[in-house]
C-alpha cells in the first residue's frame, strides 16, 4: 500500500490546494460575486420586514386621519342645519306676526262692518219710522173727520143709520190698519198735563178739575212704538172764580191789611 492509500483525507486537501492554486483569476472573481449574491440575499428579508413594518405603521395614521375626517364633516353638516334652523326660526317669526298683523286687520274689519252694519240698520229704521210717521200723518185727518161724524151726526131715520153705520165701518178698518202698523190713541182725559204729550190749546177755569188737568181732548193724539206721532190738543184746567179770590184774600197778610 502506498501512502496515499493510508491518508485519503492528505489526498484531498492536497488536491483542493492544487486546484486553488492553479484557479484562475476569472474564477475567484466568480466565487466573489457569488458571495456578494449570498449576503445580498441574506439582507434581502431585513429590507421587506422594514417595509412591512412600514406599511403596517401607513394604516394607524390613516386610522387617526379618517376619525377627524369623518368630525369635520359631521361639524360641517351640524352648522349648516344650525343655520337652516335659525333661518327656518326666522322665517316662523316672520310668519307669526304676518299672522297677528292679518288677525288684527281682520278684527278691525269686523269691528268697522258691524259698527257700518249697525249704523245702516239704525238708520233704516229711522227712515222707515219717519215715511210710516209721514203716511200715517196724512191719514190722521181723515179719521178726525170720522170721529166728528160718529159724536156729532144723529141719524134721524133707517137710510141715515144705515149711511152712518157705512162710514163707521170704514172708520173701524182705519183704527183696525192704524193698530196693527203700532198706533195707538192717546187717552188724556182727567190726567195732569204733560207737556212730552200734550199740547194746551185752551185754558178753562173750573172748580171741579185740580189746577192743571186736561179736561178735554180738542184733537186725539197719537203713539207709535213708543214715540209721539201727533201731540194731543186740549183743554186744561185752571183755578175758577172762587178759588181765585180765596187765593188772593189768603195772598193778603195782617201787615198789608194794617197797611
Amino acid at each position: 500500500m502506498s501512502e496515499a492509500d493510508n491518508y485519503p483525507e492528505l489526498d484531498k486537501k492536497t488536491d483542493i490546494a492544487d486546484h486553488e492554486t492553479n484557479s484562475s483569476p476569472s474564477e475567484e472573481i466568480n466565487n466573489q460575486e457569488l458571495e456578494v449574491m449570498d449576503t445580498d440575499f441574506e439582507q434581502q428579508p431585513v429590507s421587506e420586514t422594514v417595509v412591512n413594518d412600514e406599511e403596517n405603521a401607513e394604516p394607524s395614521k390613516a386610522d387617526t386621519t379618517e376619525p377627524q375626517t369623518e368630525n369635520n364633516e359631521l361639524n360641517s353638516v351640524v352648522e349648516s342645519l344650525q343655520k337652516e334652523i335659525e333661518s327656518l326660526k326666522q322665517e316662523l317669526e316672520l310668519k307669526e306676526e304676518q299672522v297677528k298683523s292679518a288677525t288684527s286687520q281682520f278684527m278691525r274689519l269686523t269691528a268697522d262692518f258691524d259698527n257700518f252694519r249697525r249704523r245702516t240698520s239704525r238708520e233704516k229704521e229711522e227712515l222707515e219710522s219717519q215715511v210710516k210717521k209721514k203716511i200715517i200723518n196724512e191719514i190722521l185727518p181723515a179719521v178726525d173727520n170720522f170721529e166728528r161724524a160718529r159724536s156729532q151726526i144723529k141719524p134721524a131715520n133707517e137710510g141715515e143709520m144705515t149711511i152712518h153705520k157705512s162710514y163707521q165701518g170704514v172708520y173701524k178698518i182705519l183704527v183696525e190698519g192704524l193698530k196693527k202698523v203700532g198706533v195707538s190713541a192717546m187717552r188724556p182725559e182727567n190726567q195732569p198735563f204733560d207737556p212730552n204729550f200734550h199740547e194746551a190749546m185752551l185754558r178753562e177755569p173750573t172748580n171741579e178739575y185740580p189746577e192743571g188737568t186736561v179736561i178735554e181732548q180738542l184733537v186725539r193724539g197719537y203713539m207709535i212704538d213708543d214715540q209721539v206721532l201727533r201731540y194731543a190738543m186740549v183743554k186744561v184746567a185752571m183755578p175758577g172764580e172762587n178759588e181765585s179770590e180765596n187765593t188772593d184774600s189768603e195772598s193778603e197778610t195782617p201787615e198789608n191789611s194794617q197797611e
